[in-house]
């Protein structure tokens, strides 16, 4: 069964900058031993590259710690395209990204669903829906038992708005959400805390308790151009401290991973202020 989180995990998309080893378990160690982070998020974003007696051993080192290990499915993933040989790569990179986390020991995969491209939103979705599915048939039937998670994304172009990924995960089992703060950000162009408590009870609303008690966050900064690019905490307009302090008050879990550009560092500021608050 995949491990189930008792609390609310911190840690970093990918290997710590400050880690002189800079392979994915010697990274987890780092994270885990000299950082006191409780979380980690495998990077595949550019390709699935972890082999599987790796995989065993990241497992073999966490199965009896506290932490929350996921991943991020490569980049090159659309559900929607229009070429059938895209969308077979792109299930196969989730289904092989899902199957090594799976033997890591790990909790949920995390993915950009793809763009609308010439379709409509509910045609992309029936799309995505269908073709997800296939996916979840296929880890089904070799009982890898983890959960696939939608990322809501930033670009208008993009599919992946937060009710979109919502009913994704109402129609197809072992399907959550992936919320990324900085994608809603974005996407909404609101920062202000009513619309991230908004969030929080739409998701409580139409999907349950338990799955704020199930929960897979990127945070970050994000800038307001069209690339939509990644920032540190500090020199962004996230409210970050006004999240976390929400995030205490719903009594979520789960894990929180730092997408900043100094990834670490701001997954120990999270960590510290969340901590602090009552």
């Amino acid at each position: 069964m995949v491990k189930h989180p008792k609390k609310l995990h911190f840690g970093p998309a990918g290997v710590p900058l400050s880690s002189k080893k800079r392979d994915t378990l010697n990274g987890i160690k780092y994270a885990y031993e000299e950082l006191n982070l409780d979380g980690f998020e495998i990077e595949f974003t550019y390709g699935v590259k972890l082999k599987e007696d790796v995989a065993n051993s990241i497992n073999e080192y966490l199965k009896d710690k506290e932490f929350i290990l996921t991943c991020h499915a490569p980049y090159y993933i659309n559900l929607n395209s229009t070429e059938e040989s895209k969308i077979n790569k792109s299930i196969d990179m989730l289904y092989n990204a899902a199957r090594l986390l799976y033997l890591s020991g790990g909790y949920s995969v995390v993915f950009h669903p793809g763009w609308y491209l010439n379709n409509s939103k509910e045609e992309t979705y029936n799309v995505v829906k269908e073709n997800l599915k296939k996916l979840i048939d296929k880890l089904k039937d070799e009982s890898i038992d983890i959960y696939i998670r939608p990322e809501t994304m930033e670009l208008p172009k993009k599919f992946g708005d937060i009710d979109e990924v919502i009913k994704l995960s109402q129609d197809i089992e072992n399907v959550l959400p992936a919320v990324d703060f900085a994608h809603l950000r974005y996407r909404s162009n609101r920062n202000d805390i009513d619309y991230f408590r908004e969030i929080l009870d739409k998701i409580e609303n139409e999907l349950g308790r338990e799955v704020l008690n199930n929960m897979h966050i990127h945070m970050s900064g994000i800038t307001l151009d069209k690339k939509g690019t990644h920032l540190n905490l500090e020199e962004s307009d996230m409210p970050w401290k006004d999240i976390l302090r929400l995030l205490k008050e719903y009594k979520v879990k789960g894990v929180v991973i730092s997408e900043s550009p100094n990834i670490e560092q701001d997954a120990i500021r999270m960590r510290d202020y969340y901590k602090k608050l009552k």
